[in-house]
């Protein structure tokens, strides 16, 4: 018993010493050592632990033998609209600037500021005293003229009734004198007209339906026909125009889309989801700019519910064209050094690729040009795990984002 009591005194004793050592060296570390030591301490514990785990170098989706989880769409043969997308502004089918085109004092303002009138609705008046008093003038001017011209043709009269006893001179000088008079009285009738003329202009109307905008004189004041600043501006609302822009690449589909018959266009709201209006294509403009490579189009809108005002910036949608070709989710397309492709499953839930060829995006769907078929399956979601000929299993779709526009394949 005793020696075994030496022998673990001797155990414990060296024990002490080595830990005092090693103590000893830790202090004597500074801290970019101790950081290095700790570091091969944890990967050490680590290779441990894989080692007990089983070995295995990775362990997570996608080992040999496990079905990778895909969600799958098919491919598509349904009729799909094509739109081209761009941004408009909104502009009324009609604006005059209402002036006035004699000189006087406003005596009636007919209108409130915003409201709708229709055409022939009065605006404003002017004080028709004077001009009255011109027209009357004129008038009588005219009845007297008339009242000469009778005279002299009952003289010519008779002087031609006279017969050889009258003399030639006298005649042709009262044919003179007639044809002078009538000549008065037709300057006396334009008189007339001018003065009536002046005088209609002291009321001033609305030109068409429209809605007046913000008043710029008031009751009393002195207005003049070489004035500026005009006195109410009227804008047709309904209908409106849109003026909108499209890229000029896009022209020969829009011309031949206007040779099949009229071509519709839809306004959206800034959110690019609320429709405003529904409208058809009016003109495309006659030259491409340039400086932006686009082309303007207008698009007429019937606007009963003023939905859209001139002035607003607005997204229009031109149906161009009915697709009848394959289609597929957008989600499917992928791109690789070769292209576009997509990754399709066979009945026995094994992937491949297969190239495809993708003319246009629209609305989610891409238009594709290739060997597919429809109703085959392909993968929407899941492509980066699949390697080919790998097994799938069908998973549950993940909700999207609305995808809304439609963009020309590689622009």
């Amino acid at each position: 018993m005793a020696d075994v009591a030496a022998v673990r005194a001797t155990i414990v004793a060296r024990a002490n010493a080595l830990g005092g050592r090693a103590r000893a060296a830790w202090a004597g570390f500074g801290l970019i050592q101790r950081g290095v030591a700790l570091g091969l301490g944890a990967g050490l514990l680590l290779a441990l632990g894989s080692l007990v785990v089983g070995g295995r170098g990775t362990v997570g989706l996608g080992a040999e033998g496990e079905a990778v989880p895909v969600v799958l769409g098919t491919v598509a043969k349904d009729p799909l609209p094509v739109y081209l997308d761009g941004i408009g502004t909104v502009q009324a089918s009609n604006t005059v600037q209402v002036r006035a085109r004699i000189d006087g004092e406003i005596i009636e303002i007919g209108f409130k500021e915003g409201q709708a009138v229709k055409a022939g609705d009065i605006l404003v008046r002017i004080d028709p005293r004077p001009f009255e008093a011109n027209w009357k003038q004129m008038q009588a001017n005219l009845a007297r003229d008339q009242s000469q011209l009778s005279d002299a043709r009952a003289n010519l009269t008779r002087l031609i009734g006279i017969g050889e006893f009258a003399a030639k001179k006298q005649v042709d000088g009262q044919r003179a004198l007639v044809a002078q008079m009538e000549a008065l009285v037709a300057a006396d009738q334009a008189q007339v007209d001018y003065a009536k003329a002046q005088l209609d202009y002291t009321v001033i109307r609305s030109p068409f339906d429209g809605r007046t905008g913000l008043r710029q004189v008031d009751i009393g004041n002195i207005v003049h026909a070489g004035d500026q600043t005009p006195l109410v501006t009227v804008t047709q609302v309904d209908p409106i125009a849109v003026l909108f822009t499209l890229n000029a690449d896009d022209l020969p589909m829009i011309v031949d889309g206007m040779k099949a018959g009229t071509l519709a266009v839809y306004a959206f709201a800034k959110d690019n989801k609320t429709k405003l209006a529904e409208g058809n294509l009016d003109l495309v403009d006659n030259q491409i700019d340039q400086a932006t490579g686009t082309v303007k189009l207008k698009a007429t809108f019937p606007n009963p519910d003023s939905r859209l005002w001139p002035g607003q910036f607005v997204n229009a949608r031109l149906r161009v064209t009915l697709y009848d070709g394959l289609s597929v989710s957008a989600n499917a397309i992928q791109q690789g050094p070769n292209g576009a492709y997509l990754w399709i499953v066979d009945g026995e839930g094994k992937a491949s690729m297969r190239s495809v060829v993708v003319t246009r995006l629209q609305d989610g769907r891409a238009l594709i040009d290739s060997s597919l078929t429809p109703g085959q399956k392909v993968v929407v979601d899941g492509q980066y795990k699949l390697q080919p000929g790998a097994a799938t299993v069908p998973a549950p779709p993940q909700p999207e984002a609305p995808v809304a526009g439609s963009t020309a394949a590689g622009s």
